[in-house]
Formats: structure tokens, C-alpha cells, sequence
């Protein structure tokens, strides 16, 4: 694969690795979690989005528009089962608040763009880490990626929800990959096919066996449970998930704290749909920390 989607590349990054990171979103994901907090990198594909505040009411894109998807004043501002995705109104747009989410890129182009934070990366030992969406949607040109940086010496780290093909994952991603930051949501088959759209089956297998992997490579896994109040955040699940880390013989995990600020991302790309209204609240330091102690009787670190 020459080119992959690529949703944005961030620098300055102290949450998704060691040290600062420049971190490389792609577009695409086969879950389709409730809760994501990326809702515009679900879909593999570009997508148009419209930000309200930053509209100044110049209508150049309702001009422009040969199929008369503007429409202002009404609550989404884009007819989108009307729009085509031509993204002329992206290009007359004076103040941004249209754009175009996702870019193909080759390596270099990455490259290109990430390789004036590597000062910043040999000062705190920090690096690259590539998230999403899923980078392993993209497996062959995240392993062409992760090779590129190993040979410039940046340190590489994917984050992953572990739905791959393990093989596959094995042979083009572990090589070239310092560390895996690997998500496990929901330890009951039903309520991840419920709540994330599929099977957690081959994402526990994946685990177990990246997990022995990892004590024959220099890669290292680090297992991370994302917070989501009344869908991941039960003493049920979390004793759950850290039993099958008992099992895995892993002992440490990280926990996600949950932040609602994605249903506002949802809205820029006209899906933002019913809402639980238990999703759109901050979750308590106290309600973090029973969850955390949970896993600490369980004889889990944090």
C-alpha cells in the first residue's frame, strides 16, 4: 500500500507514550465503540465537516455548491444524504469551518512532517506513536512506517483495539515496534458485540498471544482499559478484565479517565444521533479511583 487516510498528526504529545510523542492518527476502524472518542476516524473513508463556530455566514460554499447540500439555518447546515463529497465548499471556505477529514499520505510525506521533532524526541525519550481509528487497518503501510522510523532511531509505539489479523500483526508490526499500547474494553463477548460491533474473541487471543511474544522480543505491551460510565466502568467488567490479565500472567494495566468532549466531534460530521446523557457527564475522581482500587485488590498495578 503506497498511501494510507490519515485523519491528522499532532506533536507534542505527553499522553501517548514515554517521553514527547508526535502522534499519527489514520482513518478507519473496524469496532465501532458508542463511546469513541474519536468519532471521525471510524469511517475509512474522507468525510466533510462543518464546525458552527467557526462560521462567519459568507455562504460561499452554498454558491459553490452545484447540488444544493447548504442548507443554512437548519440544525447540521449539510443535506448530507444530498452531498457528494466534492469538497468545492472546503475550498472557498475563508474561515475553516469547512474541511476535509482525512489525507492520503505516503511514508515520506509522514516522515517529512514528523522528522523536525526528533530533538524533542532524543531529550525526553520520547518518539512516534501511530493510533487511530486503527493503524492495523492499514498493516502493510504502518509496518513500511514503523520501519522508516526504526532506521532514523525513533522510537515507535502503536495503540491498538487488537481486532487484526495476529499473523499478519506478528510478521509486519512487531519487528519494527517498541511498544503497544493494546485496549481492552469489555471482557463479556455480547456487550462488546452490543457496544463496540463486534467479537472481543480474536482481540483476547491477539493479547494472549502478543503477550507471549513479547517475552521472546523487545516489544512490550502495556494493556489499557478505557473508563465509560455504565458500559466499561462496572465492578463486574473490571474484575473481569483483570482476571484474564491474571491468566495472560500481566500484572499492570493503565486506566483511560473518560472525557465527553466527543459527542461535539460527532455533530461536526452530521452523526451525532441519540446520545446517552450518562456519556455526556465528566466521571468523578472518586468514581476513578473506586475502579482503580478494584484493580489493585485484584493484585493489578496501575
Amino acid at each position: 500500500m503506497n498511501k494510507a487516510l490519515i485523519l491528522d498528526i499532532k506533536g507534542n504529545s505527553l499522553d501517548d507514550g514515554p517521553g514527547i510523542r508526535t502522534v499519527v492518527f489514520f482513518k478507519g476502524c473496524p469496532l465501532n465503540c458508542v463511546w469513541c472518542h474519536n468519532p471521525e476516524s471510524k469511517r475509512a473513508t474522507p468525510e466533510l465537516s462543518w464546525d458552527g463556530r467557526e462560521c462567519i455566514g459568507c455562504y460561499s460554499c452554498k454558491n459553490v455548491c452545484a447540488l444544493n447540500a447548504i442548507i443554512p439555518g437548519s440544525t447540521h447546515f449539510i443535506n448530507r444524504a444530498v452531498c457528494n463529497l466534492c469538497f468545492a465548499c472546503v475550498d472557498v471556505c475563508p474561515s475553516g469551518a469547512m474541511s476535509k477529514v482525512g489525507k492520503l499520505m505516503a511514508v515520506e510525506d509522514i516522515i517529512q512532517t514528523i522528522i523536525k521533532d526528533k530533538p524533542f524526541f532524543d531529550t525526553s525519550g520520547g518518539g512516534v506513536t501511530l493510533s487511530g481509528g486503527e493503524p492495523t487497518v492499514y498493516m502493510q503501510f504502518a509496518s513500511e512506517l514503523l520501519k522508516a522510523l526504526k532506521k532514523i532511531k525513533i522510537h515507535t509505539l502503536i495503540e491498538t483495539g487488537g481486532y487484526f489479523n495476529g499473523d499478519e500483526f506478528e510478521a509486519n508490526i512487531v519487528p519494527y515496534c517498541d511498544m503497544v499500547y493494546y485496549d481492552i474494553k469489555l471482557i463479556e463477548d455480547f456487550k462488546h458485540k452490543k457496544y463496540c460491533g463486534v467479537s472481543n474473541a480474536k482481540i483476547l487471543q491477539n493479547f494472549k498471544k502478543l503477550v507471549e511474544l513479547s517475552q521472546k522480543n523487545a516489544i512490550q505491551v502495556m494493556p489499557r482499559i478505557p473508563l465509560v460510565p455504565g458500559i466499561t466502568a462496572t465492578k463486574h467488567n473490571i474484575e473481569g478484565i483483570a482476571h484474564f490479565l491474571r491468566e495472560c500472567g500481566v500484572n499492570r494495566v493503565q486506566l483511560l479517565r473518560y472525557n465527553p468532549l466527543w459527542p461535539e466531534k460527532c455533530f461536526k460530521i452530521g452523526s451525532n444521533g441519540n446520545i446517552d446523557k450518562a456519556l455526556t457527564q465528566w466521571m468523578s475522581q472518586k468514581d476513578y479511583e473506586f475502579y482503580a482500587k478494584i484493580l489493585v485488590k485484584n493484585t493489578i498495578q496501575l
